[in-house]
Protein backbone atom coordinates (compact mmCIF):
# COMPACT_ATOMS: atom_id res chain seq x y z
CA UNK A 1 0.00 0.00 0.00
CA UNK A 2 1.56 3.31 -1.07
CA UNK A 3 1.77 6.45 1.05
CA UNK A 4 -1.08 8.25 -0.74
CA UNK A 5 -3.49 5.40 -0.06
CA UNK A 6 -2.51 5.25 3.61
CA UNK A 7 -3.11 8.98 4.04
CA UNK A 8 -6.56 8.65 2.44
CA UNK A 9 -7.58 5.84 4.81
CA UNK A 10 -6.35 7.85 7.86
CA UNK A 11 -8.31 10.93 6.78
CA UNK A 12 -11.44 8.85 6.36
CA UNK A 13 -11.10 7.47 9.91
CA UNK A 14 -10.80 11.01 11.29
CA UNK A 15 -13.99 12.04 9.50
CA UNK A 16 -15.88 9.06 10.97
CA UNK A 17 -14.56 9.79 14.50
CA UNK A 18 -15.56 13.48 14.41
CA UNK A 19 -18.99 12.59 13.06
CA UNK A 20 -19.62 10.17 15.90
CA UNK A 21 -18.60 12.78 18.50
CA UNK A 22 -20.87 15.38 16.90
CA UNK A 23 -23.81 12.96 16.95
CA UNK A 24 -23.23 12.15 20.60
CA UNK A 25 -23.21 15.84 21.41
CA UNK A 26 -26.55 16.28 19.67
CA UNK A 27 -28.03 13.54 21.86
CA UNK A 28 -26.60 14.74 25.20
CA UNK A 29 -27.05 18.49 24.58
CA UNK A 30 -30.81 18.84 25.26
CA UNK A 31 -30.53 17.03 28.61
CA UNK A 32 -27.78 19.37 29.73
CA UNK A 33 -29.86 22.38 28.64
CA UNK A 34 -32.93 21.20 30.63
CA UNK A 35 -30.79 20.67 33.72
CA UNK A 36 -29.37 24.16 33.39
CA UNK A 37 -32.88 25.62 33.13
CA UNK A 38 -33.88 24.29 36.58
CA UNK A 39 -33.91 27.13 39.18
CA UNK A 40 -30.94 27.17 41.49
CA UNK A 41 -33.14 26.46 44.52
CA UNK A 42 -34.09 23.07 43.04
CA UNK A 43 -30.91 22.19 41.21
CA UNK A 44 -29.52 20.40 44.26
CA UNK A 45 -31.19 17.64 46.21
CA UNK A 46 -33.02 18.79 49.37
CA UNK A 47 -31.47 18.03 52.71
CA UNK A 48 -32.81 14.84 54.22
CA UNK A 49 -35.24 15.28 57.14
CA UNK A 50 -36.69 12.97 59.75
CA UNK A 51 -39.90 15.01 59.87
CA UNK A 52 -42.51 13.59 57.46
CA UNK A 53 -44.58 16.79 57.79
CA UNK A 54 -41.76 19.08 56.69
CA UNK A 55 -42.99 21.74 54.29
CA UNK A 56 -46.66 21.24 55.18
CA UNK A 57 -48.84 23.68 57.12
CA UNK A 58 -49.69 22.67 60.70
CA UNK A 59 -52.81 20.58 60.76
CA UNK A 60 -54.26 21.42 64.18
CA UNK A 61 -57.67 23.05 64.32
CA UNK A 62 -57.69 26.65 65.52
CA UNK A 63 -61.02 25.90 67.16
CA UNK A 64 -58.96 24.07 69.80
CA UNK A 65 -57.70 27.42 71.03
CA UNK A 66 -59.67 28.84 73.89
CA UNK A 67 -60.09 32.26 75.41
CA UNK A 68 -56.99 34.32 76.20
CA UNK A 69 -54.88 32.18 73.99
CA UNK A 70 -55.13 29.02 76.10
CA UNK A 71 -55.13 25.70 74.30
CA UNK A 72 -57.98 23.23 74.50
CA UNK A 73 -56.93 20.43 76.84
CA UNK A 74 -58.94 17.92 74.81
CA UNK A 75 -56.64 18.47 71.86
CA UNK A 76 -53.54 19.71 73.66
CA UNK A 77 -51.27 16.86 72.65
CA UNK A 78 -52.27 17.08 68.99
CA UNK A 79 -51.76 20.83 68.96
CA UNK A 80 -48.36 20.49 70.59
CA UNK A 81 -47.28 17.86 68.08
CA UNK A 82 -48.47 20.03 65.22
CA UNK A 83 -46.35 22.93 66.39
CA UNK A 84 -43.39 20.66 66.90
CA UNK A 85 -43.68 19.23 63.41
CA UNK A 86 -43.69 22.70 61.93
CA UNK A 87 -40.78 23.97 64.01
CA UNK A 88 -37.66 24.61 61.97
CA UNK A 89 -39.33 25.62 58.73
CA UNK A 90 -42.08 28.01 59.74
CA UNK A 91 -40.12 30.75 61.47
CA UNK A 92 -40.58 31.66 65.10
CA UNK A 93 -43.24 29.50 66.67
CA UNK A 94 -43.64 27.43 63.50
CA UNK A 95 -46.73 29.35 62.32
CA UNK A 96 -45.59 30.35 58.83
CA UNK A 97 -48.17 29.26 56.32
CA UNK A 98 -51.06 29.46 58.79
CA UNK A 99 -54.02 31.60 57.88
CA UNK A 100 -55.17 34.48 60.07
CA UNK A 101 -58.23 32.43 61.03
CA UNK A 102 -56.03 29.57 62.23
CA UNK A 103 -53.94 31.86 64.39
CA UNK A 104 -56.88 33.81 65.80
CA UNK A 105 -58.07 32.98 69.28
CA UNK A 106 -61.60 31.69 69.66
CA UNK A 107 -63.62 33.72 72.21
CA UNK A 108 -65.29 31.91 75.08
CA UNK A 109 -68.93 31.00 75.44
CA UNK A 110 -69.45 29.82 71.86
CA UNK A 111 -69.29 26.12 72.73
CA UNK A 112 -70.98 23.84 75.22
CA UNK A 113 -67.75 21.82 75.54
CA UNK A 114 -64.20 23.15 75.67
CA UNK A 115 -60.93 22.50 77.50
CA UNK A 116 -62.17 19.00 78.31
CA UNK A 117 -65.24 20.27 80.20
CA UNK A 118 -68.95 20.31 79.34
CA UNK A 119 -71.83 22.27 80.84
CA UNK A 120 -75.03 20.24 81.31
CA UNK A 121 -78.34 21.78 82.31
CA UNK A 122 -80.24 19.51 84.70
CA UNK A 123 -83.33 21.67 85.36
CA UNK A 124 -86.38 21.75 83.03
CA UNK A 125 -87.00 24.59 80.62
CA UNK A 126 -88.02 27.69 82.59
CA UNK A 127 -91.36 29.40 82.11
CA UNK A 128 -92.15 33.11 81.97
CA UNK A 129 -93.02 34.56 85.35
CA UNK A 130 -92.20 31.40 87.28
CA UNK A 131 -89.43 31.80 89.83
CA UNK A 132 -88.03 28.36 89.16
CA UNK A 133 -84.68 26.85 89.95
CA UNK A 134 -81.98 26.98 87.32
CA UNK A 135 -79.57 24.09 87.77
CA UNK A 136 -76.56 22.80 85.85
CA UNK A 137 -73.26 21.03 86.34
CA UNK A 138 -69.80 20.99 84.83
CA UNK A 139 -68.54 17.53 83.87
CA UNK A 140 -65.23 16.20 82.58
CA UNK A 141 -64.61 14.10 79.49
CA UNK A 142 -65.91 10.99 81.28
CA UNK A 143 -69.13 12.64 82.42
CA UNK A 144 -67.99 13.00 86.04
CA UNK A 145 -69.07 16.20 87.85
CA UNK A 146 -66.32 18.70 88.64
CA UNK A 147 -66.49 19.88 92.25
CA UNK A 148 -63.16 21.70 92.79
CA UNK A 149 -62.96 25.27 91.45
CA UNK A 150 -60.59 28.17 92.05
CA UNK A 151 -61.91 31.52 93.20
CA UNK A 152 -61.66 34.12 90.44
CA UNK A 153 -62.97 37.64 91.10
CA UNK A 154 -64.07 36.44 94.55
CA UNK A 155 -66.30 33.64 93.20
CA UNK A 156 -65.82 30.03 92.14
CA UNK A 157 -68.23 30.44 89.22
CA UNK A 158 -69.87 33.37 87.48
CA UNK A 159 -73.17 32.80 85.67
CA UNK A 160 -74.12 35.33 82.99
CA UNK A 161 -77.60 35.01 81.48
CA UNK A 162 -78.71 37.22 78.59
CA UNK A 163 -81.38 36.95 75.95
CA UNK A 164 -80.01 36.42 72.45
CA UNK A 165 -81.05 39.90 71.36
CA UNK A 166 -78.66 41.13 74.11
CA UNK A 167 -81.52 42.34 76.29
CA UNK A 168 -82.40 41.25 79.85
CA UNK A 169 -78.90 40.77 81.21
CA UNK A 170 -78.26 39.02 84.54
CA UNK A 171 -74.97 38.34 86.37
CA UNK A 172 -75.49 35.96 89.29
CA UNK A 173 -73.56 33.49 91.42
CA UNK A 174 -75.20 30.11 92.06
CA UNK A 175 -74.27 27.75 94.89
CA UNK A 176 -72.83 24.30 94.25
CA UNK A 177 -74.05 21.23 96.11
CA UNK A 178 -72.05 18.17 97.12
CA UNK A 179 -73.27 16.46 93.94
CA UNK A 180 -71.52 19.08 91.77
CA UNK A 181 -74.81 20.68 90.68
CA UNK A 182 -74.98 24.50 90.71
CA UNK A 183 -78.40 25.87 91.67
CA UNK A 184 -80.01 29.32 91.83
CA UNK A 185 -83.51 30.79 91.82
CA UNK A 186 -83.66 32.61 88.51
CA UNK A 187 -86.89 34.21 87.23
CA UNK A 188 -87.37 34.80 83.50
CA UNK A 189 -89.62 37.78 82.88
CA UNK A 190 -89.96 37.43 79.10
CA UNK A 191 -89.98 34.71 76.48
CA UNK A 192 -87.15 34.05 74.06
CA UNK A 193 -83.95 32.09 73.76
CA UNK A 194 -81.35 32.96 76.37
CA UNK A 195 -77.65 32.21 76.49
CA UNK A 196 -76.23 31.12 79.85
CA UNK A 197 -72.47 31.49 80.28
CA UNK A 198 -70.63 29.56 82.98
CA UNK A 199 -67.31 31.31 83.66
CA UNK A 200 -65.01 29.23 85.90
CA UNK A 201 -61.53 27.84 86.51
CA UNK A 202 -61.36 24.20 87.65
CA UNK A 203 -58.65 23.59 90.23
CA UNK A 204 -55.60 22.51 88.29
CA UNK A 205 -57.33 23.33 84.99
CA UNK A 206 -57.69 26.24 82.60
CA UNK A 207 -59.92 29.29 82.76
CA UNK A 208 -63.01 28.33 80.78
CA UNK A 209 -66.28 29.90 79.66
CA UNK A 210 -68.96 27.55 78.36
CA UNK A 211 -72.30 28.58 76.88
CA UNK A 212 -75.64 26.82 76.65
CA UNK A 213 -78.96 27.97 75.18
CA UNK A 214 -82.01 28.16 77.43
CA UNK A 215 -85.42 28.32 75.69
CA UNK A 216 -88.26 30.13 77.41
CA UNK A 217 -91.57 29.46 75.63
CA UNK A 218 -94.02 32.20 74.74
CA UNK A 219 -94.52 35.09 72.37
CA UNK A 220 -91.18 36.63 71.52
CA UNK A 221 -90.36 39.76 69.59
CA UNK A 222 -86.62 40.53 69.55
CA UNK A 223 -85.48 44.03 70.37
CA UNK A 224 -83.22 46.00 68.09
CA UNK A 225 -79.71 46.60 69.38
CA UNK A 226 -79.65 49.96 71.18
CA UNK A 227 -77.74 52.72 69.35
CA UNK A 228 -74.14 53.61 70.16
CA UNK A 229 -74.05 56.16 73.00
CA UNK A 230 -71.29 57.21 75.35
CA UNK A 231 -73.62 57.82 78.32
CA UNK A 232 -75.80 55.30 80.15
CA UNK A 233 -78.23 56.07 82.96
CA UNK A 234 -79.28 53.55 85.60
CA UNK A 235 -80.83 53.91 89.08
CA UNK A 236 -80.11 57.65 89.17
CA UNK A 237 -76.46 57.22 88.12
CA UNK A 238 -74.86 58.55 84.95
CA UNK A 239 -71.98 56.50 83.53
CA UNK A 240 -69.83 57.87 80.72
CA UNK A 241 -67.76 55.60 78.49
CA UNK A 242 -64.55 56.74 76.80
CA UNK A 243 -62.17 54.70 74.67
CA UNK A 244 -62.04 53.34 71.16
CA UNK A 245 -62.05 49.54 70.84
CA UNK A 246 -59.99 48.25 67.94
CA UNK A 247 -60.20 44.74 66.52
CA UNK A 248 -57.25 42.59 67.48
CA UNK A 249 -55.68 45.24 69.70
CA UNK A 250 -55.80 45.93 73.41
CA UNK A 251 -57.79 49.07 74.17
CA UNK A 252 -58.30 50.90 77.44
CA UNK A 253 -61.95 51.64 78.13
CA UNK A 254 -62.67 54.06 80.97
CA UNK A 255 -66.06 54.43 82.65
CA UNK A 256 -66.78 57.45 84.83
CA UNK A 257 -69.59 57.24 87.40
CA UNK A 258 -71.58 60.31 88.48
CA UNK A 259 -74.69 60.82 90.56
CA UNK A 260 -76.65 64.03 90.69
CA UNK A 261 -74.01 65.67 88.51
CA UNK A 262 -71.22 64.86 90.99
CA UNK A 263 -68.46 62.35 90.51
CA UNK A 264 -68.74 59.26 92.69
CA UNK A 265 -65.48 58.77 94.59
CA UNK A 266 -66.57 56.13 97.11
CA UNK A 267 -67.37 53.12 94.97
CA UNK A 268 -67.42 49.87 96.90
CA UNK A 269 -65.38 46.81 95.83
CA UNK A 270 -67.32 44.30 93.78
CA UNK A 271 -65.82 40.96 92.72
CA UNK A 272 -62.33 42.10 93.64
CA UNK A 273 -62.49 45.41 91.77
CA UNK A 274 -64.39 48.69 91.66
CA UNK A 275 -66.31 47.38 88.68
CA UNK A 276 -66.86 44.24 86.63
CA UNK A 277 -67.27 44.47 82.86
CA UNK A 278 -68.77 41.84 80.55
CA UNK A 279 -68.51 42.24 76.76
CA UNK A 280 -70.62 40.23 74.29
CA UNK A 281 -70.33 40.32 70.51
CA UNK A 282 -73.60 40.97 68.67
CA UNK A 283 -74.64 38.08 66.44
CA UNK A 284 -72.98 35.06 68.04
CA UNK A 285 -72.70 36.35 71.65
CA UNK A 286 -69.00 35.61 71.93
CA UNK A 287 -68.04 36.19 75.56
CA UNK A 288 -64.97 38.32 76.09
CA UNK A 289 -62.79 38.39 79.19
CA UNK A 290 -62.18 41.97 80.28
CA UNK A 291 -59.59 42.79 82.93
CA UNK A 292 -59.78 45.79 85.30
CA UNK A 293 -56.86 48.18 85.45
CA UNK A 294 -55.80 47.86 89.09
CA UNK A 295 -57.61 46.60 92.17
CA UNK A 296 -58.68 47.92 95.56
CA UNK A 297 -55.85 48.14 98.05
CA UNK A 298 -53.01 48.19 95.55
CA UNK A 299 -52.05 51.72 96.61
CA UNK A 300 -52.77 53.37 93.27
CA UNK A 301 -56.34 52.48 92.30
CA UNK A 302 -58.95 54.94 93.51
CA UNK A 303 -62.57 54.20 94.43
CA UNK A 304 -63.91 56.19 91.50
CA UNK A 305 -65.06 58.09 89.71
CA UNK A 306 -63.17 56.33 86.93
CA UNK A 307 -62.97 52.57 86.44
CA UNK A 308 -60.72 51.38 83.59
CA UNK A 309 -60.59 48.06 81.76
CA UNK A 310 -58.19 46.50 79.28
CA UNK A 311 -60.32 45.12 76.46
CA UNK A 312 -59.41 43.25 73.30
CA UNK A 313 -62.15 42.53 70.79
CA UNK A 314 -61.47 39.85 68.14
CA UNK A 315 -63.25 41.48 65.21
CA UNK A 316 -64.82 44.66 63.96
CA UNK A 317 -68.52 45.11 64.58
CA UNK A 318 -71.05 45.75 67.34
CA UNK A 319 -70.59 44.73 70.96
CA UNK A 320 -72.69 45.12 74.06
CA UNK A 321 -70.95 46.13 77.30
CA UNK A 322 -72.37 45.58 80.80
CA UNK A 323 -70.71 47.37 83.72
CA UNK A 324 -71.54 46.15 87.23
CA UNK A 325 -70.53 48.52 90.02
CA UNK A 326 -71.42 48.70 93.71
CA UNK A 327 -72.42 51.87 95.51
CA UNK A 328 -74.67 52.48 98.48
CA UNK A 329 -74.65 48.76 99.24
CA UNK A 330 -76.28 47.84 95.91
CA UNK A 331 -74.99 46.55 92.58
CA UNK A 332 -76.00 48.58 89.53
CA UNK A 333 -75.57 47.66 85.86
CA UNK A 334 -74.88 50.23 83.13
CA UNK A 335 -75.21 49.03 79.53
CA UNK A 336 -73.56 50.31 76.35
CA UNK A 337 -73.42 49.49 72.66
CA UNK A 338 -70.04 50.05 71.01
CA UNK A 339 -68.67 49.47 67.53
CA UNK A 340 -65.13 48.24 67.10
CA UNK A 341 -63.13 49.17 64.02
Amino acid sequence: MNTTTRLGIFAGCLVIAFGAAYGAGRVVGPLASEEASVPAAHATSPKPTSNPMEGMSPGHDSAADGPNGEEDATGHDDAAEGDGAAEGHGGAGGHEGMSDAQEAEVPGGLMVSEHGYTVQRVSPDPAVGRDGEFAFRIVDGHGRPITAFDKVHDKRLHLIVVRRDLALFRHVHPAMGADGVWRIRLPFTAAGTYRAFADFTPTGGEATTLGIDVPVAGGYEPRALPPVRSVARVDGYEVTLSGDPRAGKSSLLTLTVRRGGREVTDLQPYLGAYGHLVALRAGDLAYLHVHPDGEPGDGKTTAGPRVAFHTEVPSAGAYRLYLDFRHGGRVHTAEFTVRAR
